[in-house]
């Protein structure tokens, strides 16, 4: 387990020795060494997907009007770069309405589940060799178990809303992402196999041994990427949420404060999207030694987030029953195909 980064990895070494030099072995040090490094990468990667989530934020909404022919973000700040700022004070100014009948205690722990979700993912994808949060040997399976609690919990804020629109919504989106999860699960697998075990760490040194997976399972790449456009909502893969609609899913009864949640928690999703990407296929933090790794992997996020913002700007949405059969009928082969060629090429190249 790891995060060692420059003063970070000071901070730990002076810790250690103030609980154990003067006084001898301190009980319990390194669980206290672990808690205070898991607080402190969790600030620091607070701070990374918060600086993500606004900046981007914004982007996406100045690409949709130019592509719209439409006003974006304008008056308030520079360019508009302050309209997040102000609707967000907006949002967190307004009453949060729970609605009758609906199960209170459920109805308001299931967004914050779902950002908690996504920040423990954090916790296991790596930045760079050094910063990482969780680093075991099985990191690729507890963030694909994480991911598969998404539908429940989609299923619930829906379902627990006491309203027949959320409901039916959200037997929707878990029907869609269900149907996406399965080929995402048989793509990990063949990265997995190439990279001889289940930790990030192995699968970034296998493509520096081998190069980067996108070359060598291409087909792996497309399904996988259109999987997960379609487990973490974007289009034209939104279908769940709908919110050009008359009501907004899942979502239907989500008031101000909890709304503002949702919006944030979508760019923590694309940020954690892209960074599986970046990590699983295009080598993470590799690249030629002229720059950091942490930069290397900052260049892959920002193109791959900046491609899915065009793809909002220039897709439509998808009917459900052609979402369904993409899912089944082409992406489950595919992701078969392409499980298939990876073991040859195991057997061949490995």
């Amino acid at each position: 387990m790891g995060i060692t980064s420059g003063a970070v990895s000071m901070f730990f070494s002076f810790l250690q020795g103030l609980l154990s030099g003067a006084v001898g072995p301190v009980p319990y040090i390194n669980y206290l060494y672990l808690i205070v490094a898991l607080v402190i990468y969790f600030v620091i990667v607070s701070i990374v997907f918060s600086i993500f989530s606004y900046v981007f934020g914004w982007i996406e909404r100045k690409v949709m009007a130019r592509a719209q022919s439409r006003h974006g973000p304008t008056y308030v700040g520079k360019y508009g770069f302050l309209q997040n700022l102000a609707d967000l004070i907006k949002l967190l100014a307004k009453e949060n309405i729970v609605p009758d009948g609906a199960d209170r205690p459920v109805f308001l722990t299931v967004i914050p589940a779902l950002l908690a979700v996504f920040v423990l993912m954090l916790y296991f994808i790596p930045f760079t060799q050094n910063f990482v949060g969780l680093d075991t040997s099985v990191a690729l399976l507890i963030v694909f178990m994480l991911l598969s609690f998404t539908p429940m919990l989609v299923f619930l804020a829906g379902w627990t809303s006491n309203n027949k629109f959320g409901s039916i919504a959200a037997q929707r989106s878990v029907l869609m992402m269900l149907s996406y999860e399965i080929p995402l699960v048989l793509v990990v697998a063949a990265v997995a196999l190439l990279a001889k075990g289940y930790s990030f760490m192995s699968v970034v040194n296998a493509q520096a041994a081998n190069g980067w997976f996108a070359f060598l399972m291409p087909i792996g790449l497309v399904v996988f990427f259109v999987a997960l456009l379609g487990e973490l909502d974007r289009p034209p893969f939104d279908l769940r949420e709908a919110d050009s609609e008359l009501i907004a899913g899942w979502l239907t009864d989500v008031s101000a404060p909890y709304y503002g949640l949702v919006l944030f928690l979508d760019y923590v999703r694309i940020l954690v999207g892209v960074l599986l990407i970046s990590v699983l296929f295009f080598g993470g933090w590799l690249g030629p030694s002229f720059l950091p790794g942490a930069v290397w992997l900052a260049i892959k996020v920002v193109a791959l987030t900046v491609f899915i913002i065009f793809l909002r700007a220039t897709t439509v949405r998808m009917r459900l029953d052609k979402l369904l059969r993409l899912g089944w009928q082409y992406l489950m082969p595919l992701s078969v195909v392409n499980l298939l060629i990876t073991f040859i090429i195991y057997f061949i190249v490995f």
